[in-house]
């Protein structure tokens, strides 16, 4: 009976993983002759595309959940499946790669995914991080470049070296939702492994932008004719690190007199508008300074502090806090760029063997690196391999990262072309994949051996 009811929940899984299939049958005629109009802003074509992507992504991550696997694999997953039918001959939904309004919105959706990771951090507990978190986070960032930089060299040796360092800062971050979830359902957030691993998690996502931040600006600099030197590495270095510290110190100023003057006003939507607003405005500024948006969206989650709204928070019927009013918001944009994403993965260079072993050497580098970082571990009694094996998912950082080197020019040509984007996919899904029944085993062993504080 058991087996029959599964075989009944499959079969009607697959039934419904069809609507994506018979949405484009019949979305898809009328998306590619809207598209083809010149000149005009046309909202048809987005709105279908909308349809298409949405359904897929929801679908896609249900059936990940399912397996117990990371919601964002499915959203991959469908991107991948609608970028790739042009294998079978089917190309009505190219169109999808190149309508500027999905890209914008899929833009804006990385806004909030980094707006909520700063949202989840803060700034008070990053600044009591033990000497432990700090040592793994800054050999987790060290190490994976490093191994990058050299698999990238030995497979495109033809590559300049800035593509090659570029890859190497795809593999530096770490998603530290993943490996939060997992430590939370096994008791494990108090634990030694635990406080190390989230500890080193967030600040690799601090040394992670920073290094996006130099990397990229470095490129885009040679780009426009300028010298590559030491110097220019150290100003663009010191532009980062005073952009975040002067957002992170300004913006705790006026956090707090910004939700005062607006406790005064009447009306609603204060608090997601105020939020919204330190939201883009520091992103704007980051990118006027030179660096990526996605470094201020992500300085605007850690300087709002909920001591800061609490009044205007009690004005909300439900008592929402800006998590849960971002949260339909970012539920809708962030899956269109997943999606978008998932799309320009082009499955036929896998045909290539180079490609292939690319991609394996970029995995097993990826892996590799972090478990490197386990050595900055000082704490005595702490398990080094758990450690290694929480810091090991790339998740939503690495994509984001690989995104952003897809839209970079160097001497004409794209940083992360079609086989170094396919490549980094890849490593990001495996390692994303990998975790979360690595790190149960370990520490369920450590379980076995001593009992441990639950929390």
């Amino acid at each position: 009976m058991r087996y029959q009811a599964e075989s009944m929940r499959i079969r009607r899984l697959h039934r419904s993983l069809l609507l994506p299939v018979v949405l484009a049958a019949v979305l898809v005629p009328a998306l590619a002759r809207a598209a083809s109009a010149p000149g005009e802003v046309n909202m048809l074509p987005i709105l279908e595309g909308l349809v298409l992507i949405l359904v897929g992504a929801k679908l896609g991550a249900a059936l990940m959940l399912r397996f117990n696997l990371p919601a964002v694999l499915g959203e991959l997953g469908v991107g991948v499946l609608i970028g790739n039918l042009g294998l079978l001959g089917y190309h009505e939904l190219d169109v999808l790669r190149t309508l500027p309004g999905l890209d914008i919105l899929a833009q804006i959706g990385v806004l909030f995914l980094l707006f909520e990771v700063g949202l989840e951090s803060n700034l008070d507990d990053m600044l009591r991080v033990g000497w432990s978190s700090v040592l793994v986070a800054v050999l987790g960032i060290v190490a994976p470049i490093v191994l990058g930089f050299a698999v990238s060299y030995g497979f495109f040796p033809g590559h300049r070296a800035l593509t090659h360092w570029f890859v190497g800062a795809t593999l530096c971050a770490t998603s530290v939702g993943i490996t939060a979830r997992v430590l939370s359902e096994l008791g494990r957030i108090k634990s030694k492994e635990g406080r190390i691993i989230l500890g080193a998690a967030v600040l690799d996502d601090v040394l992670g932008l920073i290094v996006l931040a130099v990397i990229a600006g470095i490129i885009q600099a040679v780009n426009r004719g300028g010298a590559f030197g030491a110097m220019s590495v150290v100003w663009i270095v010191v532009k980062s690190v005073v952009f975040l510290v002067g957002a992170l110190l300004i913006g705790r100023w006026l956090s707090p007199r910004a939700f005062r003057l607006a406790t005064r006003l009447r009306g609603e939507g204060y608090l997601l508008s105020i939020s919204l607003m330190f939201c883009f405005g520091l992103a704007f500024l980051a990118g006027k300074a030179g660096l990526a948006p996605i470094v201020g969206a992500f300085a605007a989650g850690i300087v709002l502090e909920e001591v800061h709204y609490a009044d205007l928070r009690a004005r909300d019927h439900r008592n929402r806090d800006i998590p849960q009013l971002l949260e339909p918001l970012a539920v809708f944009l962030v899956p269109v760029f997943f999606v978008l994403m998932g799309m320009k993965v082009d499955l036929g260079v896998f045909g290539k063997p180079a490609v292939l072993g690319f991609a394996a050497a970029l995995t097993v580098a990826a892996v590799v690196g972090k478990q490197a970082c386990s050595l900055g571990v000082l704490e005595k009694g702490a398990d080094r391999l758990a450690v290694g094996l929480g810091m090991i998912p790339r998740g939503e950082v690495g994509l984001i990262f690989a995104g952003i080197g897809s839209s970079l020019l160097l001497g004409g040509e794209r940083v992360v072309d079609d086989e170094v984007f396919s490549a980094v996919v890849v490593m990001v899904a495996i390692t994303t994949m990998l975790t979360p029944p690595l790190l149960v085993w370990r520490l369920r062993q450590i379980d076995a051996r001593t009992p441990v504080p639950r929390g």
